[in-house]
């Protein structure tokens, strides 16, 4: 075997049955030594590679180095736009807010203007009320100092004031009936609807006999019966039957049909009668 600079240690050992372990041949010895000697170290980069290297691991800090600031400029991009979120967020809470307060106060604005309206046209009735009177009768309006829609002793219905005459008699025919109740300002009862004709009745009692009544402002011009007021009737309320002695005059007889209460009568018959006027305030 030739020497080759590698120390090949051998050792002999003996076991106990006397036997020696066989020998390694030859062959083995020389193809292990062969091998062992053959190893080599590993090679060292070349320059290039190394400068290769060395570069690379550079473009890959320096991306790496882009990329940390990507990353920390994208965080405070999405940080503020956050922050714009939020306060843009608070102001439209803000005006929403601020909305809404606008429409109550625009909407107590039109409350006010309203109601302001309403106080406004309420002094031009009652200044117009006022004005129908020669001498205004305040003591009767307002008593106390409290005014009140009508005098005492007359009653009030959707915005009318009526006089229900109550006298003992002698009582008045139908023009002096007319002439009493404009000198308080007022007219003999225009009644307009089926609720008004209930009312007055209602208010109305029977007198004396049953030819005697309440005059009304209806009386009959050229075949037409016409209110005061110039409005032609179409109501229509008469009796199937005349009590007394016809005439142009319109007569309410209590206790009678609510639609069939009319009678016709003439100018020289007195009986009671019921005044109509505009409320001094409205109601």
């Amino acid at each position: 075997m030739e020497d080759n600079g590698d120390d090949v240690c051998y050792s002999s050992f003996r076991i106990k049955n006397g036997k020696c372990p066989p020998k390694e041949r030859e062959e083995d010895a020389t193809i292990y030594a062969e091998v062992k000697g053959k190893e080599t170290p590993p090679a060292k980069p070349s320059p290039a590679e190394a400068e290769a290297a060395t570069l690379s691991q550079s473009r890959l800090l320096v991306f790496l180095g882009i990329l940390c600031v990507v990353l920390v400029v994208s965080i405070a991009i999405i940080i503020y736009i956050s922050m714009m979120m939020i306060k843009q967020r608070a102001n439209i809470s803000d005006l929403t807010t601020e909305n809404k307060q606008l429409m109550v106060e625009r909407t107590m604005m039109e409350y006010q203007t309203k109601e302001l309206s309403r106080v406004r046209d309420d002094l031009n009735w009652t200044l117009g009320v006022i004005l129908t009177f020669d001498n205004f009768p305040v003591k009767d309006f307002c008593p106390d100092k409290k005014c009140q829609p009508c005098q005492n002793g007359w009653k009030a219905f959707r915005g009318k004031c009526y006089l229900f005459y109550n006298e003992n008699v002698p009582w008045k025919t139908w023009r002096e009936s007319q002439a009493y109740c404009q000198g308080k300002a007022a007219d003999l009862v225009v009644i307009d609807d089926l609720q008004e004709q209930e009312f007055v009745s209602s208010n109305t009692e029977t007198y004396h006999d049953e030819f005697h009544g309440y005059w009304l402002g209806l009386q009959e011009t050229n075949k037409n019966w016409i209110w005061v007021d110039g409005h032609n009737d179409t109501l229509r309320f008469w009796m199937k039957d005349n009590l007394g002695t016809s005439g142009p005059y319109a007569l309410l007889i209590p206790g009678r049909n609510l639609t069939e209460n009319w009678d016709k009568a003439d100018h020289q018959f007195q009986n009671k009668f019921i005044c109509e006027r505009e409320a001094l305030i409205r109601i």
